[in-house]
């Protein structure tokens, strides 16, 4: 009988991440129930959400140790017990970090089928709309204001970036090393750079934007969301995506200081999300696509994806993503 392989999560971590975590494993091949499909996952998200699942319950259940790892994936359907799906259809479903996987459909979608597929995982997918929805419903840029995005060279913040490119915005990336940052105003177009890993963030901020941050999408937290906070201008938004900093280390000692006296005084907006609370309605989902496509069509969106190979390297590759070893979004090829 066919196997199929599986990263199991053995154990949660205390303290960074490391490979002893996760062992591989192969079990038995599933089987569509009614109303389900078989799916073989063809390229496995990572995120730093990942990590940040294994630390309690966040917009999803905590995850169980022993258990198949959880994660998305970009999926074909190999067999369907659902009338709206058929073999050989491309979704998106929660797979975990599996080889195949027999899923509910209800909550499925057929794909369209395009090329680089990949793309449905990054630009077109959950990181896309991420820094789309973020950026311009919470953050709201208008033309000629300063934007400032950290984690700019991963997946969402290299997208953030260009979109606030696109609306007029002056953009300031906040990435680690000189490489990531010349990365950023050379190939992406940014207009400033600031290096976390060369010192005092709030210094470099400062320097950059005398006149204040208008909007700040953070997906880091801690010391850099500090920083910017401390640089906002009146009437700031602050974007609240994630908090990579935290997900992989011990708690901070402190939380940002002077937080209550700066919201007030310089009358701040700051909001957390979660994506899927934009994706119904006109403006929605599939609005946020459509206009997506036609940027990247147009060459003003540059997409970069970081594909590793091999499902037993999923362990290695959030490793390496929680380091910021990627820029654009990286995923497994199964």
């Amino acid at each position: 009988m066919p196997t199929n392989r599986q990263i199991i999560l053995a154990q949660k971590p205390n303290g960074k991440l490391t490979a002893e975590s996760f062992r591989l494993a192969e079990g038995p091949m599933p089987s569509p129930g009614e109303g389900e499909v078989l799916v073989k996952a063809r390229y496995v998200s990572l995120d730093a959400a990942n990590r940040a699942w294994m630390q309690g319950v966040t917009y999803r259940s905590a995850l169980e140790t022993d258990a198949v790892m959880a994660g998305g994936s970009l999926a074909e359907v190999v067999e369907s017990r659902a009338p709206h799906l058929k073999a050989g259809d491309l979704v998106f479903a929660d797979t975990g970090w599996q080889a195949y996987a027999a899923i509910q459909a209800k909550h499925l979608e057929a794909l369209p089928k395009l090329e680089p597929v990949t793309h449905l995982l990054s630009i077109y997918g959950v990181t896309g709309l991420t820094a789309y929805f973020g950026l311009l419903r919470i953050g709201d840029p208008q033309p000629g204001e300063t934007v400032v995005v950290s984690a700019a060279a991963g997946a969402v913040g290299s997208i953030v970036g260009q979109i606030a490119k696109i609306k007029g915005c002056r953009v300031i990336g906040v990435a680690g090393g000189p490489q990531k940052c010349a990365w950023l105003k050379d190939h992406l177009g940014f207009d400033e750079a600031v290096d976390y890993k060369a010192g005092d963030v709030r210094r470099q901020l400062r320097a950059l934007a005398p006149d204040g941050v208008n909007v700040y999408f953070d997906n880091t937290g801690g010391d850099i969301f500090e920083a910017a906070l401390f640089n906002m201008a009146n009437h700031g938004r602050i974007v609240c995506c994630g908090a990579v900093s935290q997900y992989d280390d011990a708690p901070p000692a402190h939380g940002p200081r002077g937080v209550p006296g700066l919201i007030v005084t310089k009358r701040l907006k700051v909001q957390g999300f979660v994506v899927m609370d934009f994706y119904d309605g006109p403006n929605g989902k599939a609005a946020a696509l459509a206009e997506l496509q036609a940027w990247v069509a147009a060459g003003k969106i540059k997409v970069q994806e970081d594909v590793i190979d091999g499902l037993e390297n999923l362990p290695a590759a959030l490793i390496g993503l929680l380091a910021g070893e990627n820029r654009g979004k990286r995923m497994v090829r199964v």
